[in-house]
């Protein structure tokens, strides 16, 4: 569970600012977005092999960034 503690005369919209940068963060937002409507099995492992793809991607890219 998530909390978010209000600082000292902190106003509401910056507590809730925060709450939300740490649910996207965790990425409590995706999955309760994939979780709103039925997906496939078929559907949710094509996905996840393209997320796979995305990560390895953008590690290679920042991989080759750093050794030039």
């Amino acid at each position: 569970m998530i909390r978010v503690q209000p600082k000292e005369g902190e106003p509401l919209e910056k507590t809730l600012r925060r709450l939300r940068k740490i649910c996207n963060n965790e990425g409590v937002t995706k999955a309760v977005k994939r979780h709103a409507y039925y997906e496939k099995p078929s559907v949710r492992e094509r996905r996840r092999v393209r997320e796979r793809l995305k990560t390895i991607r953008l590690a290679g890219k920042l991989q080759s960034n750093t050794g030039t």
